[in-house]
């Protein structure tokens, strides 16, 4: 079965903008946060929920999960496009940011990630490899700094 061109991204982070980010098992350097296509019949905070979960083995439901209401269309990378249906091409990613009370121990999915970093947003905007991950980061920047 095909994979679904809608998926959730899911920042997580602490209050002082530390952001966990995973190394991707299939793709040596490439390093993201929390993603993933939605399975049939789920919402993308349902998605959100069950990525972070089968990813890191945190439970969103115990932290405060926010549903930013932005989405990004992107140019899914052609050595992946297999993964579709023939002539999908694009996914629409929603953004998810999850703040945690401190940095906490993950539980890495081993067919997924290969190792995960806890690093300052800047750092995590540097070393992401998607132009969606770097918008998501900046925008966890900026939000902080309205709020201060």
């Amino acid at each position: 079965m095909f994979k679904i061109p809608i998926s959730a991204l899911v920042l997580i982070h602490t209050a002082d903008l530390q952001v966990l980010i995973m190394e991707r098992a299939d793709k040596k350097g490439f390093w993201q946060s929390v993603t993933g296509s939605l399975e049939y019949g789920e919402t993308p905070e349902q998605a959100a929920i069950r990525e972070v979960f089968e990813e890191t083995g945190l439970d969103a439901t115990q932290y405060q999960l926010q549903d930013w209401q932005v989405a990004n269309r992107y140019e899914i990378y052609p050595h992946w496009r297999y993964r579709y249906a023939p002539a999908v091409t694009s996914n629409l990613e929603h953004l998810f940011a999850l703040e945690l009370p401190k940095k906490l121990a993950i539980t890495l999915a081993p067919d997924e990630h290969v190792q995960y970093v806890w690093v300052d947003w800047r750092e995590a905007a540097q070393r992401v490899f998607s132009w969606t991950n770097v918008d998501a980061l900046k925008r966890l920047g900026e939000r902080h700094q309205l709020s201060l």
